[in-house]
């Protein structure tokens, strides 16, 4: 399902909820049971803006723009820039419940305006914040302690090869013996391109099966706005968590190098317009805070809904989602 199909024509029945009134009562449970775990940690809950001027400046993450005395805002697609000025501020270990969007595909893991749980731990390495990932997945899911698995060690287990290492013509080729669909804009020299389709097809499906597993450690070329730790080989500081093969939660330590964040949304701008895509603003306030100085941390953003659907034994987001966007 595409957000850009044609205007859904409203029925006798669209009025109602798409999810069952038990799951939502069960997933309002679940939301309590979050907050107790970062209030009984002593972070501090927290509200930023929705609408801003600045977001974030990514390939894949497409916001909505809204235009507002002759300027465009966005909705935000994480509070990762006002949650990271508050850091600056001096805010300390924080979360936040909030609602980001996305444009995009829709579908039984994607909706355009979803419940996201973000929170920032300043003075934390990242295996202090894997580790506090893993309590979180223990404590809401109860299925066991996380393990953790680097993103090498998996393309080792599961697609037999070093991703690190591997240039694009070899990825190609393990796509090709694996008989992967190739989408037909992928660039064949894009790597992060191919090392995507082989993460989504063989390695993905594999975690989370027998317990929570957090996957860190990801080349260096997809450290978004995470630290690049020197190699070899050199990895950014980046990790997931995924449960029954779906991605929950993507964490980060935390780059607090203004002119490499400015480095990276000028690149990532130019691959947006390859892509066909709009450029995004590179400057924002977020990069004013940098520039005055951003404490060491680790900061987390996690689905909510998506982990609603896996402690219930959902199949959907929809089935956990009072009202999915076709029925906004």
């Amino acid at each position: 399902m595409s957000f850009d199909d044609p205007q859904h024509e409203p029925s006798g029945s669209d009025y109602l909820p798409v999810a069952a009134m038990e799951l939502l009562r069960r997933r309002a449970d679940l939301l309590r049971q979050v907050r107790s775990f970062f209030d009984n940690r002593g972070f501090l809950e927290v509200e930023t803006p929705l609408l801003s001027a600045d977001t974030v400046v990514d390939r894949h993450l497409d916001p909505f723009g809204v235009e507002c005395g002759g300027r465009t805002f966005w909705l935000q697609t994480s509070p990762e820039f006002g949650m990271k000025r508050l850091l600056a501020a001096g805010a300390g270990a924080m979360y936040q419940v909030t609602r980001s969007f996305r444009q995009g595909e829709c579908g039984r893991l994607h909706n355009p305006e979803f419940t996201i749980v973000e929170w920032y731990q300043p003075g934390h390495t990242m295996r202090q914040g894997m580790t506090l990932l893993g309590e979180l997945a223990e404590t809401i899911l109860a299925r066991g302690p996380a393990e953790s698995v680097g993103y090498g060690e998996a393309f080792e287990r599961y697609a037999g090869l070093d991703p690190h290492k591997a240039d694009a013509a070899a990825l190609a080729r393990a796509v090709e013996e694996h008989s992967i669909a190739v989408p037909a804009s992928l660039d064949p020299d894009d790597r992060d391109g191919w090392l995507d389709l082989l993460l989504v097809h063989l390695v993905e499906p594999r975690l989370g099966r027998e317990r929570p597993t957090i996957l860190y450690d990801y080349p260096a070329s997809q450290a978004a706005l995470a630290r690049v730790r020197p190699g070899p080989p050199p990895v950014a500081e980046r990790f997931e968590l995924y449960v029954d093969g779906i991605e929950l939660a993507n964490g980060y330590q935390e780059l607090t190098d203004p002119a490499e964040l400015r480095r990276r949304n000028t690149r990532v701008n130019r691959q947006r317009a390859r892509d066909g895509k709009p450029t995004l603003p590179v400057e924002s306030r977020l990069l004013a805070a940098m520039d005055v100085g951003l404490p060491d941390a680790t900061g987390v953003a996690l689905g909510f809904d998506r982990l609603v659907m896996v402690a219930l034994g959902a199949k959907s987001l929809a089935d956990v989602t009072a009202f999915t966007w076709d029925r906004a």
